[in-house]
């Protein structure tokens, strides 16, 4: 019996636990019950499933409307129509700020909107303008899509794009810094070229337009080409003279202030006589020409009309050196300086005579028609740079003969070519004048081997035709050029070394009497350029050992 009692209690015991396991489960009969019917509802197979959505009448939040937000909704309720959507609301109205969220059909209005983004399975608040407050509306399609939502979801995209571009970025920054780093390399390079006398490629000659290190011009200066205003000049010293000018070394002061605080810079001011006029303005129409610019051109600053005192000025860059005659009878050179010099000097007159820039650019060709040792400057790094261009020509092919023929016998009578001697240069052939520049560049050379140590014994500087007088007459040109054929002596002694032996045979052919003979300054600027591996040798072959002869051995297969 008492075992039997025992039986009884335990069984009552355990139905009270399972009683109060089943309170507990029904603690929160919504939940159950929603799950109990999406399970009832699925298991028919007979109808659209129905979502499942938060659902609050309208409550305060403290949600500021950036970023993600949680609607606080402690209601999770099954949509009445399979079609329903989630949908939840955010208002702002002075400072009450409140949510609500509900079930929907998309196909209906809901404050009179249309739904249009139910099919995200995020809830994306788009704003909603004239509904009296801040108004901000979501929808989505997936059970209880409503309860987290997201105010900027641009914020997101900008966010994914930053990320995406961050690769780029750096990619550009690699790129620019390479770029830079490249850019000084070669404009290092490019400078070293420049001591050594190489010559520059055309990339190398547009990072390098100016002549600093080797040019005392300044960088102020270098844009002058246009200047409307006179500039602040104080002229220092007399430099040279010449028929139609007189050249003056002269202290440049940056800026339009005259304010003793700021710095001089040294510049050359060419001034010319109101008489002088006509000269001037030839030489600025032709500095004038961008395409002129060049290394081995006089560099241009600008030009001025002084009418208080009645001049006009040419404003350039000034050479310390001083022109190639004052440096030559005061200097002995080494084979060195004498192929930058040459170098250089047909380099220049080449550019003067191509009618295309160093780019391949096209432009007007040009014939100096008084090319001599005392019209070309030398640079501080010992290369060539022309100057005076009082009667340059500039070749252009739409010149008639009779403008030609105006153009007179120029030029200076020592250096003069037998066909301008004789007034007889073919006008019809616009390279006539090209050659006549050609004749006299062979005597500037042959000036320049004459001062060279390279030769043996080095005599006083003395100019081409030494035995006429300081500034012969044409007619005494004539007589010497024309009807004795003669030419400045090349002693035997000339060609024991073998640079200024093929110098030498390039100054014959520059000096031929008949102008079609001759060869061109582009021709002598590339015999320059591969006589340049002799001057790495110069220094133990410079005057006395001659370089063998099997160096110039060339392959004829």
């Amino acid at each position: 019996m008492l075992q039997d009692s025992l039986s009884h209690m335990s069984m009552t015991e355990e139905k009270q636990k399972k009683k109060k396991k089943r309170k507990k489960k029904l603690s929160n009969p919504s939940q159950d019950f929603l799950f109990h019917e999406k399970r009832t509802y699925h298991a028919s197979g007979l109808m659209k499933i129905r979502r499942l959505c938060k659902f609050c009448d309208v409550q305060a939040t403290s949600c500021t409307g950036k970023g993600w937000c949680k609607v606080d909704c402690e209601i999770t309720s099954i949509c009445p129509h399979a079609d329903d959507v989630c949908v939840s609301i955010w208002r702002r109205k002075d400072d009450n700020i409140t949510f609500d969220t509900v079930c929907h059909n998309p196909a209906q209005t809901l404050y009179g909107l249309v739904l249009d983004d139910y099919n995200n399975s995020k809830c994306e608040m788009k704003e909603i303008k004239g509904m009296g407050s801040d108004f901000f509306i979501c929808s989505c399609s997936e059970d209880e899509c409503n309860e987290n939502i997201l105010f900027n979801p641009n914020s997101h995209v900008v966010a994914v794009i930053l990320v995406s571009l961050v690769p780029l970025l750096v990619m550009a920054v690699i790129v620019i810094t390479s770029f830079y780093f490249y850019r000084v390399y070669r404009q290092r390079q490019a400078h070293s070229r420049r001591k050594k006398g190489a010559p520059l490629d055309c990339e190398s000659r547009a990072i390098i337009t100016d002549d600093e290190g080797s040019d005392s011009s300044s960088t102020h200066a270098n844009n002058l080409n246009h200047n409307t205003e006179l500039l602040p000049i104080e002229l220092d010293v007399l430099v040279g003279k010449g028929r139609f000018a007189e050249v003056y070394k002269a202290k440049l002061k940056q800026g339009s202030s005259v304010s003793e605080e700021q710095g001089f810079e040294t510049v050359a001011v060419k001034i010319f006589s109101y008489e002088e006029y006509a000269s001037w303005k030839n030489e600025k129409d032709i500095f004038s020409d961008a395409d002129l610019r060049h290394d081995n051109v006089l560099h241009f600053l600008t030009a001025e009309e002084r009418k208080l005192q009645r001049q006009y000025w040419l404003i350039t860059a000034f050479q310390p050196q001083g022109n190639l005659q004052e440096y030559l009878s005061h200097h002995v050179i080494s084979w060195h300086d004498l192929w930058l010099l040459g170098w250089s000097l047909a380099q220049g007159v080449a550019h003067l005579h191509s009618d295309r820039t160093l780019c391949g650019r096209q432009k007007v060709a040009i014939a100096h028609r008084d090319i001599k040792s005392s019209n070309i400057l030398v640079k501080s790094n010992l290369t060539c740079c022309l100057c005076d261009f009082g009667l340059a020509l500039r070749l252009d092919s739409s010149l008639s003969v009779d403008e030609l023929a105006n153009s007179g016998q120029v030029g200076t009578a020592r250096y003069m070519a037998p066909e301008v001697l004789e007034s007889r240069i073919n006008l019809e052939n616009i390279e006539s004048f090209k050659q006549a520049d050609v004749y006299s560049m062979a005597l500037v050379l042959w000036e320049i081997i004459s001062r060279c140590s390279a030769i043996g014994e080095v005599k006083e500087y003395e100019p081409p035709f030494g035995n006429l007088r300081e500034n012969p007459c044409v007619e005494s040109m004539k007589d010497s050029v024309l009807r004795d054929r003669g030419r400045p002596e090349i002693p035997n002694s000339w060609i024991n070394h073998t640079g200024i032996q093929m110098v030498c045979s390039s100054i014959e052919e520059c000096w031929d009497h008949d102008p079609e003979a001759r060869v061109t300054a582009q021709c002598v600027a590339e015999r320059f350029d591969c006589m340049e591996y002799l001057d790495k040798l110069s220094e133990r072959s410079d005057s006395e050992e001659k370089i063998p002869e099997e160096i110039f051995v060339v392959d004829e297969k």
